[in-house]
């Protein structure tokens, strides 16, 4: 854990950060650690370089706007991260299987949401998703311990219990969730969560090395891009060929 927080805290400050933007979005069942994972990742930074957007119900004001609307607002800018607990993704999975939107809505929501994430990394932002998955015993474990532990006890709510009645209902929804959004800019990344220690090395490390392979193909200020570099020596080259002939 030490080594991977170490590492973020250093590609953040990277200078060739100050051109990009990091997204996380982080989804999974209920009690499947998104709150523990991500407090590792906000113990590797600078509180003044990132937010936390917890999602919840809309409200009446973003209920009026088109859906994707109350997630621009929080799109980070340049040099700066935003870490989703829960997102946009409510649409195809809550909202699906309670039946808060037609079908035609959630249907609509894969493309839609497809083209938001495009927009975002064309515009330099780097999007990192996490599924936390646990198994349906694992869940009801620490359904009980939250009841047990009393600084745990606001996590447990009557909605919690009444979404495990729909566990099946869920299963599908992610499945087709994964099947349809899981893009080559924009990949899920499906954690074993069991395990919380594993769960959050695991996140760590898939952002690190995402960050790290976008970082890898800036150039370093003062230095010319590889595609400048090809360039000008073909242009070399051909001036040779000329000479000698």
């Amino acid at each position: 854990l030490a080594k991977w927080q170490g590492r973020l805290s250093e590609l953040v400050r990277d200078p060739r950060f100050k051109q990009r933007s990091l997204v996380c979005v982080f989804e999974g069942s209920d009690a499947a650690g998104k709150g523990g994972a991500i407090r590792r990742m906000i113990a590797a930074m600078d509180a003044r370089q990132y937010q936390i957007i917890p999602v919840a119900a809309p409200t009446e004001e973003e209920r009026a706007q088109p859906y994707l609307w109350r997630f621009w607002r929080h799109v980070p800018r340049k040099g700066r991260v935003a870490l989703f607990d829960r997102s946009w993704y409510g649409r195809v999975l809550v909202e699906r299987v309670e039946k808060f939107c037609s079908e035609a809505d959630w249907l609509r929501a894969y493309s839609e949401i497809n083209d938001f994430e495009h927009d975002l990394t064309d515009s330099g932002a780097i999007v990192v998703k996490f599924w936390l998955q646990i198994s349906a015993d694992e869940q009801l474990k620490r359904f009980k311990e939250r009841q047990k532990i009393e600084f745990k006890q606001f996590k447990i709510t009557d909605e919690d219990w009444r979404n495990r009645e729909k566990w099946d209902d869920y299963h599908r929804a992610v499945c087709d969730m994964v099947d349809r959004t899981s893009t080559g800019d924009a990949p899920w990344t499906l954690v074993e969560a069991n395990n919380k220690d594993f769960a959050r090395v695991k996140v760590l490390r898939t952002v690190c090395q995402r960050l790290s392979a976008a970082l890898d193909k800036m150039p370093v200020a003062g230095e010319k891009p590889a595609s400048s570099k090809k360039k000008s020596e073909v242009k070399l080259t051909k001036g040779k060929s000329k000479g000698t002939s």
